[in-house]
């Protein structure tokens, strides 16, 4: 393969996560965009909300291994060279840094629905 073709790269991947792979890019593009609004809404990140975020990141790194784990015919224990750790360095990287971004983000808009709700109530 002389070229890197996002079509081939787009049929693996169905192949691989079935039906899966539709849900997951659904929750990135709404979760990006989620976060967007919110940060557009408060102008600014919250460190306290951003650090629990990412404490639950790890988890969502973790989770990320387990579905590579799942979705492809070898373990962890077959990882042989270089390219195979930084592949899995870069799975739960990736796994982190979007799970960061959907707690943070639903962390800021249950904080925002929070605030709403209980300024309703006292009116």
């Amino acid at each position: 393969m002389k070229e890197l073709d996002p079509f081939i790269l787009l049929v693996v991947f169905q192949e691989m996560l079935g039906p899966l792979l539709w849900l997951l890019l659904a929750v990135v593009v709404l979760g990006l965009l989620a976060f967007a609004a919110l940060l557009v809404r408060e102008k600014k990140l919250v460190s306290y909300r951003l650090v629990r975020s990412e404490v639950l990141g790890i988890v969502g790194g973790v989770l990320a291994l387990v579905l590579m784990a799942q979705v492809s015919s070898s373990g962890f224990t077959d990882a042989g060279g270089p390219v195979d750790w930084f592949l899995i360095a870069l799975v739960f990287g990736i796994g982190l840094a979007g799970s960061t971004i959907l707690f943070y983000t639903m962390a800021g808009w249950w904080s925002v629905w929070r605030q709403s709700s209980t300024a309703a109530n006292v009116q």
